[in-house]
């Protein structure tokens, strides 16, 4: 369920943003705040421009897929993503990027010295506010909160590869934000690697502190809040600068998900502590670990920062307000969350009838064990581990039902034996009345033979002898 929503809404969110969003976004400013008209896309550079910002605009809506996983429609999903694509993320992006189409400032935020490298803020601050909000509007799910939550299984080497997968293309994010080959990009690359590793031992060792052990999902989410929150300023920082970014960004994630936590905020994969709050602790960063000439801003230390908190102030608020009115405009035009039978039985059966073989497993088991007849093996396919595991359930199964019939067989034994016991008693019974009538007359006789004797000798004595 969640892989087909990254997949449906970049196809969505592409359509959406080249249509308009990309005007509001880079079209020619209307006093800083929106793009009016849409730029030209003729040059092999104008249309390599449209394509990279296209993966960011993508990149800022599917931060929601994974926050509200487990419990969204995916009817409704596509709707807040379409919104996302044509007005939160255009907007934002205008105030703090427009103009770089054609190398300007015009957006009112970069016209200020706000600077934002590669999105810290624009992407992830937007695109995890606005999950933050679906959350909240969408509320937990089934049993996040009631009793002792042992979570849902997922597959977490996979989620790793995923972890290791959006490491490598984040080079092409920061890096190909320069917007050009140059001496620029070996810079970009080794911060982005440093700050990832940072958040990555960072979580790791809080992790370790607070729960006692090596938490694999706080050291994933770690390694991304690095590689977040070095973003904003990748390119202006030391390599010492961007391991100390890093490592604050993995510290302040880790916290940020126990906070979600006991506030009951349901963030399923850690969105928000991951995207918006390591983001805006990089956008701040800049102002701390970026070296001033190359940040260009003219600018010093202090008011950089004042720049800095005035850009997050203004796009997690506008993410936060139209994420809020926009995600709620869509709760009137689809439901926005699934039944609880729905959810009960998953997303991938409920909503995409997607089965696997480990669901048509568990399901056939599921049936045997409700109506206890073996007598049906589970279908295999030999070739797969699963085939593997229902071929040996197989094996079990024969095992039972051989029993099953031993204790049939041995059981109708017994009814036999019991029938022919009762028929045993029955004439048994038959024979005691008989015997028992038999010894009543006996006992009767010899009454009547005492009486006859006493009357014989009651005559032998009235007759003299």
């Amino acid at each position: 369920n969640v892989a087909i929503k990254n997949l449906v809404d970049f196809g969505l969110s592409s359509i959406a943003f080249g249509l308009i969003g990309f005007t509001i976004a880079f079209g020619a400013s209307w006093n800083g705040v929106l793009g009016v008209s849409p730029p030209s896309l003729e040059s092999p550079r104008e249309l390599t421009f449209f394509l990279f910002q296209l993966m960011f605009c993508g990149t800022a809506t599917t931060i929601v897929s994974g926050a509200v996983a487990e419990r969204m429609r995916f009817s409704g999903y596509l709707v807040v993503a379409s919104l996302i694509s044509l007005v939160i993320y255009p907007v934002s992006t205008h105030w703090a990027w427009g103009g770089a189409f054609d190398g300007t400032s015009t957006g009112w935020l970069s016209q200020s010295g706000f600077v934002d490298f590669a999105g810290s803020t624009v992407v992830h601050v937007v695109g995890g506010t606005t999950a933050l909000v679906a959350c909240v509007i969408i509320g937990p799910r089934k049993g996040r909160f009631e009793g002792r939550w042992t979570g849902n299984t997922h597959n977490v080497p996979l989620a790793m590869v995923g972890v290791l997968l959006l490491w490598v293309g984040w080079y092409g994010f920061n890096g190909g934000s320069t917007l050009a080959l140059n001496d620029t990009v070996p810079r970009v690359m080794v911060n982005t690697t440093m700050s990832a590793v940072g958040g990555m031992l960072a979580a790791l060792t809080l992790s370790w502190i607070l729960a006692g052990r090596p938490i694999v999902g706080d050291v994933m989410n770690g390694t991304l809040a690095g590689l977040v929150a070095v973003t904003a300023g990748c390119h202006a920082v030391d390599l010492p600068g961007a391991v100390c970014i890093g490592a604050i960004g993995g510290l302040l994630a880790t916290l940020a998900t126990r906070a979600l936590e006991k506030l009951r905020i349901d963030d399923a994969i850690g969105a928000f502590p991951v995207h918006a709050v390591a983001g805006v602790w990089g956008t701040i960063a800049v102002a701390v670990f970026g070296n001033p000439l190359l940040l260009g801003t003219g600018l010093g230390p202090a008011s950089q920062l004042i720049v800095q908190l005035k850009g997050i102030a203004a796009c997690g608020l506008w993410a936060a307000f139209a994420g809020w009115g926009l995600i709620r405009l869509a709760g009137f035009l689809v439901p926005l969350r699934v039944s609880a039978e729905e959810e009960e039985i998953g997303l991938n059966v409920a909503e995409h009838c997607a089965h696997t073989e480990l669901d048509d497993l568990l399901g056939q088991m599921e049936e045997h064990r409700a109506t206890g007849d073996f007598s049906i093996p589970l279908r295999t396919e030999s070739e797969s581990e699963v085939g593997q595991v229902a071929a040996q359930y197989n094996r079990v199964l024969e095992r039972i039902v051989a029993q099953q019939n031993l204790l049939v067989t041995s059981y109708m034994d017994i009814e036999a034996q019991n029938t022919q016991l009762q028929e045993m008693q029955s004439t048994l019974r038959l024979q005691i009345d008989d015997l028992e009538c038999f010894n009543r007359t006996a006992v009767e006789r010899e009454l009547r033979m005492s009486e006859l004797k006493d009357e014989i000798n009651e005559l032998l004595v009235s007759d003299g002898g």
